[in-house]
């Protein structure tokens, strides 16, 4: 679920979780002032797994010839 920022005159600014379909809040939960939602740029994205999208759904040939230029770097490295 989404967090939503409102602005209070008495108590300030606070967040919420609420639903997309929820309507917004009209009076601040502590004191029951009205409050106004304020828009805001801060998007927070949480990645879960081992990697991006790209390299999470590589072909197996691709993955291969990827470990194996890899390993190829190493030696060449190794002999210098």
């Amino acid at each position: 679920m989404p967090i939503y920022v409102y602005k209070c005159p008495q108590c300030g600014t606070f967040e919420t979780e609420q639903r997309i379909t929820a309507p917004a809040l009209e009076s601040c939960p502590t004191c029951g002032s009205p409050v106004h939602r304020v828009i805001t740029g801060n998007i927070s994205v949480i990645y879960k797994g081992s990697g991006f999208h790209t390299t999470d759904y590589r072909s197996k040939d691709y993955k291969e010839k990827a470990k194996s230029e890899s390993e190829n770097k190493g030696d060449v490295k190794a002999a210098s």
